[in-house]
């Protein structure tokens, strides 16, 4: 796997909202996210311990054991109130999963420290004002995935289901961050048409926002630079959906 970055098409937050009617997706850098959201980079860094802290993802088909990870759910009431629903299973129709989906899987909750944080409830509010920007003011049900690919195995797969859309309205991936790894590139592609884009987000708190219903996405395998020390990549993906969790009408 070559070692080979290409630079994000980063926007400023002034052009998301134009950037996501025309292109169906926009990246921010941190100085970006922390205008977009209003949290501090100091309030954003007091929820990195959570991703030393998850728990083994046991649903991989793939037979992997490469994937950490912490899901709970949210919804953004119009007017900005942010309220966590109890913990439910995380599902998705085979039509858009077609590796994991049909299935219930049953996650750990993210850590309540975590979710108490100010900077927390600050990045879902962005993220449904951002949603409603595009799409019309309305509640947004959001499901919040903390991710760690690891290379214990030798390779790690930050999407083993390939290609895909997720069946919501909205997603944002967030950077976290890399740690002795290559690989992990992030690709972006028209749903109806043949052009799309490559490039590697490297820049802890670095964003990607895509609309749904217009583009899909994947990341690419990730491998170590060094055999002997191993790797990681964390993120955090976020899915805002009108209407409703995927598989509730609630």
């Amino acid at each position: 796997m070559a070692h080979t970055l290409f630079p994000p098409p980063v926007i400023s937050p002034a052009q998301l909202d134009a950037g996501l009617r025309d292109r169906g997706y926009g990246v921010l850098d941190a100085a970006g996210v922390r205008a977009w959201s209003g949290a501090s980079a100091d309030d954003l860094a007091s929820l990195l311990p959570g991703w030393d802290r998850l728990a083994p993802d046991n649903y991989l088909k793939d037979g992997g054991r490469y994937r950490h990870r912490r899901h709970s759910c949210f919804v953004v009431e119009e007017g900005d109130a942010v309220r966590q629903v109890p913990h439910r299973a995380h599902w998705q129709p085979v039509e858009y999963n077609a590796l994991h989906g049909g299935m219930e899987r049953w996650f750990e909750p993210m850590a309540a420290d975590d979710v108490a944080r100010p900077a927390w409830a600050q990045l879902l509010q962005a993220l449904a004002s951002t949603a409603s920007a595009l799409k019309g003011g309305r509640p947004w049900f959001i499901e919040a995935h903390q991710f760690r690919i690891d290379t214990e195995g030798g390779i790690g797969r930050p999407t083993p289901e390939g290609a895909h859309r997720d069946g919501v309205d909205l997603v944002a991936v967030f950077m976290i961050g890399r740690h002795g790894i290559k690989g992990g590139e992030t690709r972006v592609f028209e749903a109806a048409g043949p052009n799309g884009q490559r490039f590697t987000l490297t820049e802890p708190w670095s964003l990607l926002l895509l609309d749904d219903e217009r583009v899909i996405h994947e990341s690419t395998p990730i491998q170590p630079l060094d055999l002997d020390a191993g790797g990681h990549r964390d993120t955090l993906v976020l899915t805002c959906r009108a209407g409703g969790f995927q598989g509730s009408t609630t």
